[in-house]
């Protein structure tokens, strides 16, 4: 086996089902398995990688990981993967024809991280090339990258004290770069990032920004860096505006803004992204009072 594919979900069955169909539909690509690590669903998302296995365009493998952890779920597939090239990627995309193939090819200079762009569209109808706009430094990135398997295992895999949402994969990336991989941007292997255009999601978006602030500074006392300081946000800037700069009332004027149908989308837009702002920087500066 070349090539496993880890995708970890949890209650998804339906943006499961189109990534799985789009894997089905890989032209050129090496041999390669998918393993869907569900990290403790209650709808049908077992059926449906169930079904996808019983198809047989690809092969797919199914495990269970209760714990809500995502990191933890991640290290499972890897645990039973059988390819020599580990290829991450979320629930929530669609890979275009040459995906596989891409990140087999890009693999070929040697042994690296290879990322591809990561392009966000608002429906499965949209289908763009990768522009300038798609490019992006980050080292590693769980929507879409590739390692050799040995790698991962050398540097030990997701730190699982990452509990909550966000910073698991770029502390790993930190270790692996501290390692000595290097990292390859690939054009060709870029991917569909699907992200429906609706305001109702926005409690759902509090919610993350508030436990990315908290694992951001989990982040940062795992590297004590300059690096990850700027890199989570906490540069003296922020930590005055997390502290002095952003009152309650400043914030549920923001959250009114974003959330009431007769604003403007555009200022809407503004204002949902001014709020998740705020909400970040200071429960950044709370968390790391504590």
């Amino acid at each position: 086996m070349r090539l496993s594919i880890v995708i970890a979900t949890k209650n998804r069955a339906a943006f499961l089902e189109r990534a799985l169909a789009s894997l089905e539909s890989q032209i050129g690509a090496p041999s390669f398995e998918v393993i869907v690590a569900d990290n403790g669903s209650t709808d049908g998302t077992r059926g449906v990688a169930e079904a996808a296995e019983k198809r047989g365009k690809i092969a797919v493998r199914y495990l269970y990981e209760e714990r809500a952890n995502r990191g933890r779920a991640r290290n499972a597939g890897v645990r039973v993967a059988q390819g020599y090239l580990v290829l991450f990627c979320d629930d929530d995309i669609a890979a275009p024809p040459g995906w596989v193939a891409a990140h087999d090819a890009a693999h070929v200079a040697g042994d690296l991280v290879v990322s591809g762009p990561i392009i966000n569209v608002p429906s499965y109808d949209e289908r763009p090339r990768a522009t300038l706009a798609n490019f992006s430094r980050a080292f590693f990135c769980t929507c879409n990258v590739s390692l050799p398997r040995y790698a991962f295992d050398a540097a030990g895999g997701f730190d699982e004290d990452f509990d909550l949402y966000g910073w698991e994969d770029t502390e790993l990336g930190m270790r692996l770069r501290d390692a000595g991989m290097q990292r390859r941007f690939a054009w060709d292997a870029y991917i569909w990032h699907v992200k429906p255009e609706t305001d109702g999601a926005l409690d759902v978006e509090m919610r993350k920004t508030m436990e990315k602030a908290r694992m951001a500074v989990r982040f940062v006392r795992k590297q004590p860096t300059q690096r990850a300081r700027f890199a989570a946000g906490l540069h003296p800037v922020n930590v005055l505006r997390g502290k002095y700069l952003l009152p309650d009332g400043l914030l549920s004027v923001l959250a009114g803004a974003a959330s009431t149908d007769w604003v403007p989308r555009p200022l809407r837009a503004i204002a949902r992204a001014q709020l998740l702002d705020g909400m970040y920087t200071r429960e950044l500066v709370r968390a790391l009072d504590e």
